[in-house]
């Protein structure tokens, strides 16, 4: 379950953000999580919420917003969404395309005081 790794990992770059900014309690952290990062939300979730406990976040919320997969079809130009991973422009049928988004792990931002 890597998963509990990487909601450690939030939890140390948020304590190390918190510091920075002079904040004493956190109410949310909000992230952004790729449908190709092959993380689970859930058991991210219950990773940080379980890490969290005796801590400075205890009691702060990880908010997920999943990002769906995207492409930019090199041939027509189109943005698409990705369906079912299923990498085929949905305009052209060409398989030639970049992936812009899906691959996201990011903290977006925080809630706190």
């Amino acid at each position: 379950m890597h998963e509990l790794s990487i909601a450690r990992e939030i939890i140390a770059i948020v304590q190390d953000e918190m510091n920075n900014l002079n904040l004493t309690k956190i109410e949310a952290v909000n992230i952004r999580l790729g449908a190709l990062t092959g993380i689970n939300a859930d058991a991210l979730s219950f990773g940080f919420e379980a890490s969290v406990v005796d801590t400075n976040l205890d009691g702060a919320e990880l908010i997920i917003e999943e990002v769906p997969i995207r492409g930019k079809c090199r041939s027509c130009g189109k943005d698409f969404e990705v369906a079912e991973f299923m990498f085929l422009c949905s305009h052209c049928s060409s398989t030639d395309l970049d992936v812009i988004t899906g691959e996201e792990l990011d903290i977006d931002h925080l809630v706190g005081s």
